[in-house]
């Protein structure tokens, strides 16, 4: 493994502001990390990526390694060259997608099915390894279990045990030396849990963790605690991952709370349907309001969606079935977030981060 060095170079409160180094590159933090599903963000390419300013662009193994095949795509030259990006990627287990499949688990690992074809497939942590090493992402995460919420605190603990085995199994197996694993803390919203999970997965001194299982169910009242008490017994000297997280109120909280970095679908699924992050909350372009609005979908917004074109056009757009529109709005949102996190940085450097953590949740909490 490579060890993902992290300096922290400002603290507001437990919320920092530092700088990541992978065996290929940095990326700074508080980041976002765009979802490439399939090997590409949807209606976007890689150019785009460069466009908005993205640092690090996450991938799905589960989907990878069925279509078009992990070899595939390590013939092609991993997924970075594969997709034409030459910025940082991370590939996550497919442990999410694999288990709201309602798979066989036991404690070797899963069996399920294809969402192709209906294919049998066998996983197991040995497996998540050898499929993310063909993929060659800079960073990849090991196969946990990540329960539903609610569940049954005997689900829950089931979890955990099998994600902690799982994790020495994973590290034990690693080979790569140009190629980062981080482990992942479940645990469900039990606050004593999270802090054994936390302690068990530290313990084994991965290069960064991830924080899994949250934002399935549970209200954000739910989820702070039990995030509080996972980063309590979390290394400094890390890179903290709250993995599938993305609404801005939900990252305000959790970086006041010490995370670092973060990936979420949510930003392209509300493009796709017409709604739009701003500095404001969402705006759904597809109201009949905007049928003759000159306005850009966020005035604070200096994307390149946001100089060049208006919401009565958008809406159109989306009013005659054009792609086009799913991508601008997707664009938008995208740099959005990605400046978003830039100005949480940057209020955390300047010592106002409470002021900023108010101000965001005045909007969306």
């Amino acid at each position: 493994m490579f060890p993902v060095r992290f300096e922290t170079e400002a603290t507001d409160g437990l919320a920092r502001a530092g700088t990541a180094s992978t065996h290929r590159g940095q990326y700074t933090t508080p980041t976002f990390m765009p979802v490439g599903t399939r090997g590409a963000i949807k209606y976007l390419s890689a150019s785009d990526y460069e466009d908005l300013g993205a640092q690090i662009v996450l991938g799905n193994t589960y989907h990878l390694m069925l279509r078009p095949g992990a070899e595939t795509v390590s013939t092609l030259g991993g997924l970075g060259k594969f997709a034409g990006w030459g910025g940082l990627t991370l590939t996550d287990s497919g442990g999410f997608q694999v288990f709201s499949l309602n798979p066989s688990v036991d404690d070797d690992g899963v069996t399920f099915r294809s969402t192709y074809d209906g294919s049998s497939h066998r996983y197991t942590p040995e497996g998540a390894v050898d499929t993310q090493q063909l993929l060659g992402a800079d960073i990849q995460m090991v196969l946990d279990v990540c329960p539903p919420l609610p569940s049954e605190t005997s689900v829950v603990r089931l979890a955990l045990e099998r994600t902690s085995a799982w994790a020495k199994r994973a590290q034990v197996h690693h080979k790569r030396t140009d190629q980062s694993l981080f482990g992942i803390v479940q645990g469900g919203i039990d606050v004593n849990m999270r802090e054994e999970s936390a302690k068990r997965t530290a313990d084994l001194d991965f290069d960064g963790y991830g924080i899994g299982g949250l934002s399935v169910g549970e209200t954000r009242e739910q989820m702070i605690p039990a995030l509080a008490a996972a980063l309590a017994h979390l290394p400094t000297d890390r890179p903290r991952y709250l993995m599938g997280v993305g609404d801005p109120a939900s990252l305000v909280e959790a970086v006041n709370l010490g995370v670092d970095q973060f990936d979420c679908v949510l930003q392209t699924r509300l493009g796709r349907h017409g709604t739009a992050l701003t500095s404001v909350g969402r705006v759904n372009l597809k109201r009949s309001e905007f049928t003759l609005s000159e306005d850009p979908i966020d005035s604070a917004c200096g994307c390149m969606v946001c100089r060049r074109h208006t919401r009565g056009y958008i809406r159109h757009l989306f009013q005659v079935g054009e792609p086009t529109a799913s991508r601008l709005v997707s664009i938008h949102n995208i740099a959005w977030t990605l400046n978003f996190m830039t100005s949480m940085r940057e209020a955390i450097v300047e010592a106002r981060f409470a002021e900023f953590r108010q101000s965001t949740l005045a909007i969306w909490g």
